[in-house]
């Protein structure tokens, strides 16, 4: 390959808001470097696909990646990185035209590992993939609007339907100081909005003697920041002092994403979740005593191992009688070395679909239920720059969709706006 001209470097991220984070932190590397950015559909020098284990449909996402960026320049050097390389770099050194596999802590060295080759260190390195320990803070870097700030890495959970573990390792993070010290950096770039990711983002600092409270309460004082989402916390770790200080803060938006996984304390129990339904239940109504218009998401798994009809029936009846917004549903998938695959109870493939096709039916249902909800009321929205077909969008601190005519002026900024229409085909109030 010649190195006489710029370098293209494309980008293709699969799974969760953490993966996001870290891509966008290893394209700045790239960029300061002197790399270019083109789009993971042109011919680029490297295609850099940062992977998901959490389903066998990521996996195969990643698979069909390879193939596209292998089809769009078969010279290019193709690096598979992330947690399917973790859990299955063997798998992936068989697909033709992959040069670079690297697990978790790898990759944060992707750079030097394309340069080595660069230099004719020879093709198809294959490294072995030792548990993740190290961690690095990092923020996306593509939107001045948003960010995703990776605070926490890892998982000491190991339910039985989930590989994460095994892909990004035990639970760690940096220090209060160190990670306000990153705030710092984000606020300076004139992010408006910060969303904390981590694989289980409440169990920050617990190496270091500190609470994930305590990392909330110092981002709360930091100026520069207007707003903090949580994207994801376990039930049993969104203590009633982080819903009560979340409540009275300046800065952290009423809007909470509280994994549910399943509504059958016998399918939980199966899980190995640490909480039951009632407990999940009289979370939810804690959150909605001190924020009436909260908006709480939640994840949920279909068909898993236990999950028949009547069981079935069980999980639709709670999941009705919960005050969610809106529900990310899954339909289980083996993963490889789980306490699942060795567990009695097996759902049909077909009967794990329709589950998750019933559920998100509910899902919708209970996303319009919550737009209406907010008809006529006056929120803080954030607007972003994009534009399309003369209008820009926003979301409001409840993450309430929202749309006007396009004016420049308000690009990154927060306004007051009175949801007055609901569009519910798209999802968006004007």
């Amino acid at each position: 390959m010649q190195t006489s001209y710029v370098k293209t470097i494309a980008t293709h991220t699969l799974g969760c808001k953490l993966n996001f984070a870290e891509t966008s932190h290893l394209l700045s590397k790239f960029n300061d470097a002197g790399w270019a950015t083109v789009d993971f559909d042109q011919k680029a020098d490297l295609y850099v696909i940062n992977t998901c284990t959490v389903t066998s449909i990521a996996e195969k996402k990643c698979r069909n990646a390879i193939r596209q960026a292998t089809t769009l320049n078969p010279d290019a050097i193709v690096a598979v990185i992330g947690c399917f390389a973790q859990n299955a770099a063997a798998e992936i050194q068989k697909i033709e035209g992959v040069d670079i596999i690297l697990g978790n802590d790898q990759k944060h060295d992707l750079l030097h590992h394309v340069e080595h080759l660069l230099a004719g260190e020879g093709r198809h390195i294959d490294i072995v993939q030792p548990e993740p320990k190290s961690f690095q803070l990092s923020f996306s870097h593509a939107d001045r609007t948003r960010t995703f700030f990776k605070v926490q890495d890892g998982c000491d959970y190991f339910c039985s339907y989930c590989a994460i573990p095994f892909a990004r390792g035990r639970s760690r993070s940096a220090t209060v100081a160190e990670t306000v010290d990153m705030a710092r950096q984000i606020a300076a770039t004139g992010t408006k909005e910060v969303v904390l990711t981590g694989i289980n983002t409440g169990t920050f600092g617990q190496h270091h003697g500190e609470t994930f409270l305590q990392l909330l309460q110092a981002l709360d004082q930091l100026e520069g920041i207007e707003r903090y989402r949580i994207s994801s916390i376990e039930p049993n770790l969104l203590t009633d002092d982080i819903i009560a200080f979340v409540a009275s803060s300046r800065h952290f938006l009423p809007h909470f994403h509280i994994p549910l996984q399943a509504g059958s304390d016998k399918v939980l129990q199966m899980m190995h979740r640490r909480y039951d339904t009632s407990f999940y239940a009289s979370l939810l109504d804690k959150i909605k005593r001190l924020m009436p218009d909260a908006c709480i998401a939640a994840d949920i798994m279909a068909g898993f191992n236990g999950e028949d009809d009547e069981e079935f029936e069980k999980v639709k009846d709670f999941v009705r009688s919960l005050p969610i917004s809106y529900l990310h549903v899954f339909t289980f998938s083996d993963r490889p070395n789980t306490a699942a695959l060795r567990m009695d109870g097996r759902i049909d493939i077909h009967r794990r679909r329709e589950h998750s096709r019933q559920l998100q039916q509910i899902s919708d249902q209970k996303k319009t239920d919550f737009y209406l909800q907010q008809q006529g009321k006056t929120r803080p929205v954030l607007w972003e720059s994009s534009r399309k077909e003369d209008m820009m969008y926003g979301f409001t601190d409840n993450y309430i969709r929202v749309r006007r005519p396009y004016d420049d002026s308000l690009s990154n900024t927060i306004t007051n706006h009175t949801l007055t229409r609901l569009f519910a085909d798209e999802e968006v109030f004007e």
